[in-house]
C-alpha cells in the first residue's frame, strides 16, 4: 500500500497513527470531570478505595481488579461499577456498568454502546431543547404567579392600612356612642325618677279628691285604676278581673265574654302595670268601648292637664328613643368589627350555616409543613367541640396558583377538616432545574 509513497510521507502517516493511539490511551471512558484526577496516566493506578495498586494499563481492560470497581469505569467487568453518561446538551447521569455494551441505548449520547452493534443515535440536543422549553414555560408561568403575588402583597398592605384606619375610626365612634349611651341611661333614669314622682303626686291628689265630699270629680291615673281592677292585689290584672269589673259602654248590664276580655288585654290572659297602660288603659281613657261598672267612663288623667307631667313623659319617651337609637348604632359597630371572614389567615376558620349560625373550626395555631417546606401548611386548633366528639381542628394546605381561591374542604375524620387554599403567595421564586448543565 505504501509502494509509491516517499519515505517522508510514510513517517508522517506513522506519527499520526501513534499520536491517535496515545490520545485514546489518555481518554478514560465512563468517568466524570470530578473523577478525572484519579485517572491521570502514570505507571500505576491506585484503586479509589485505596485497597490496591495496579499497573495503569489495566484500567478499562475488561477485567475487574479493584474491589470498588474503580479500575473499570468504562466496561461491564465489575458488578458494582458505574458508568458516567456525559450527555452533553442534556442531563448527565450514572448507569450501572452492567449496562455498558449490552445492546440497549441508555445514554442519550450513545457513549455506553461504543462496542455494540446497536445503532444508537445522539439525542441529547433534542432532549435538552425540549426540557429547556418546558423549563422556560414553567418559568414564565411562575413569573406571572410571582407578579400576582407581589400585587397581592401590595394590595394586602394597602388594605391592612385602610382597615387599621377604619378600625381606629370605628373604635372612636364606638367610644363616643358608649359615652352617649351612658349619658342617656343616666338621663333616662333621672327622667323616670321625675315621672314617678309626678305620678305619686297625681295619686295623692286623686286620693285627696276622692276623700273630700265637697270636691268635684277629678280624673284618675292608670295606677289608681290598675289598683281598683286588681282585686286580689297580686300586681296583675287577669281576664276574670276584667270580666268582673268592666262592662260595655252601650250595655252596662251585659257581661264581657272571655274573648273580649283577652282582646282588651292585648291577647294576654294576665298583664302587669306597664302592659296595662299599653292596652286596657287606652280603652278606658277613650271610653268608646268599655267602662268600669257603675261609672260613665274614665276621664283623662292628670297628665293631660299638668304641663309638667306632660313634659316629663315626653322627655322620658325621647330619652328612651335616643337610647334605642344609640344601642342599635353601637350593636352595628360591634358586629362590623367582629365578623369579617370565614377563612382568616393567622386568625380563625369559621363555618357559617344557611341559618346564619357560625361555628368555629379552629383558631390559628402554627405552621405545619414538612421540614423542607414548613410554610405550605397552616394548622388551626381548638375550635368548638363536636357533639360527643373532639374539638374541631383544620389543616389548610397552601398550593401555588394564579388566583386566590378555596379549592376544596374535606372532613376525613370526625370534626377534623382539611382545606386547600390556592394562592400566588405560596409560589416560590426559585424553580429547581435538576441536572441542567452549564453547557446549555
Amino acid at each position: 500500500m505504501f509502494t509509491n509513497c516517499s519515505l517522508g510521507h510514510c513517517h508522517i502517516v506513522i506519527a499520526v497513527i501513534l499520536w491517535s493511539i496515545c490520545v485514546d490511551s489518555r481518554k478514560i471512558r465512563g468517568i466524570s470531570l470530578s473523577y478525572k484526577r484519579f485517572y491521570r496516566e502514570r505507571k500505576s493506578f491506585l484503586c479509589i478505595d485505596g485497597s490496591k495498586m495496579i499497573p495503569f494499563d489495566q484500567v478499562n481492560d475488561d477485567y475487574c481488579d479493584c474491589m470498588d470497581g474503580s479500575d473499570e469505569p468504562g466496561t461491564a467487568a465489575c458488578p458494582n461499577g458505574r458508568f458516567y453518561c456525559t450527555n452533553l446538551g442534556y442531563r448527565s447521569h450514572y448507569i450501572p456498568s452492567s449496562r455498558v455494551n449490552d445492546g440497549i441505548c441508555d445514554c442519550c449520547d450513545a457513549s455506553d454502546e461504543y462496542r455494540s452493534q446497536t445503532p444508537c443515535q445522539n439525542t441529547c440536543r433534542n432532549l435538552g431543547q425540549r426540557e429547556r422549553a418546558e423549563v422556560e414555560g414553567q418559568t414564565r408561568v411562575l413569573g406571572e404567579r410571582l407578579r400576582l403575588k407581589q400585587l397581592l402583597i401590595e394590595e394586602g398592605v394597602l388594605t391592612w392600612r385602610e382597615k387599621q384606619a377604619q378600625l381606629r375610626d370605628l373604635q372612636r365612634v364606638s367610644d363616643d356612642l358608649q359615652t352617649q349611651l351612658d349619658d342617656l341611661r343616666k338621663e333616662e333614669a333621672r327622667r323616670k325618677e321625675e315621672a314617678d314622682s309626678l305620678r305619686e303626686r297625681e295619686i295623692g291628689a286623686r286620693d285627696t279628691a276622692d276623700n273630700s265630699p265637697t270636691s268635684p270629680y277629678r280624673p284618675e291615673s292608670p295606677i289608681s285604676v290598675f289598683k281598683e281592677l286588681d282585686s286580689n292585689r297580686d300586681g296583675s290584672i287577669t281576664v276574670d278581673e276584667v270580666q268582673a269589673k268592666l262592662s260595655p259602654v252601650q250595655d252596662e248590664e251585659h257581661a264581657l265574654s272571655e274573648d273580649e276580655a283577652v282582646a282588651l288585654l292585648g291577647g294576654a290572659h294576665r298583664v302587669d302595670l306597664s302592659r296595662f297602660e299599653e292596652t286596657l288603659w287606652t280603652s278606658l281613657r277613650t271610653g268608646d268601648s268599655v267602662t268600669i261598672k257603675g261609672r260613665r267612663g274614665v276621664p283623662g288623667s292628670l297628665a293631660d292637664e299638668d304641663p309638667n307631667i306632660k313634659a316629663a313623659v315626653s322627655a322620658a319617651e325621647k330619652a328612651a328613643a335616643d337610647l334605642k337609637r344609640v344601642e342599635d348604632a353601637y350593636e352595628t359597630v360591634y358586629m362590623e368589627i367582629r365578623y369579617i371572614y370565614e377563612l382568616c389567615p393567622f386568625s380563625q376558620v369559621t363555618q357559617k350555616s344557611a341559618s346564619g349560625e357560625v361555628v368555629s373550626l379552629g383558631k390559628w395555631g402554627s405552621w405545619a409543613g414538612p421540614p423542607e417546606n414548613p410554610y405550605c401548611q397552616m394548622r388551626y386548633e381548638s375550635g368548638e367541640p363536636c357533639w360527643q366528639g373532639p374539638t374541631r381542628n383544620t389543616m389548610v394546605m397552601l398550593i401555588c396558583g394564579t388566583e386566590t381561591a378555596l379549592r376544596s374542604v374535606k372532613e376525613p375524620s370526625k370534626c377534623q377538616y382539611v382545606m386547600e387554599l390556592q394562592t400566588p403567595v405560596s409560589c416560590q421564586p426559585a424553580l429547581r432545574q435538576r441536572g441542567i448543565h452549564s453547557e446549555l
